[in-house]
């Protein structure tokens, strides 16, 4: 979670340099909810920086439409293969 001790300047708004610096983190639900409140409101009111936040909501989910799908019997191999890990097993047992 992102701390902003730059952002407690009592300052009504944030501008479009801060918002640059934590907008990633703003669209990963990773900053406190006071703070993003203040940069959703400014998303909303500057054309640019609502843009670029578009921008990369759309890469973002167009990326996660793209992962394959992962068989169930793979993901099963591999995770009898991680407990005989943690349990000190040697995975060919």
């Amino acid at each position: 979670m992102i701390h902003r001790r730059w952002f407690r300047r009592r300052k009504p708004q944030v501008d479009c340099r801060e918002v640059g610096r934590v907008l990633q983190s703003y669209l990963d639900d990773n900053v406190e909810p006071g703070f993003a409140g203040k940069i959703a409101a400014h998303l909303d009111e500057c054309k640019k920086c609502g843009l670029e936040a578009s921008t990369y909501t759309e890469i973002k989910r167009s990326l996660g439409e793209r992962r394959p799908k992962v068989d169930g019997e793979a993901i099963e191999r591999l995770r009898s293969f991680g407990s005989k890990l943690t349990d000190g097993r040697t995975p060919g047992q």
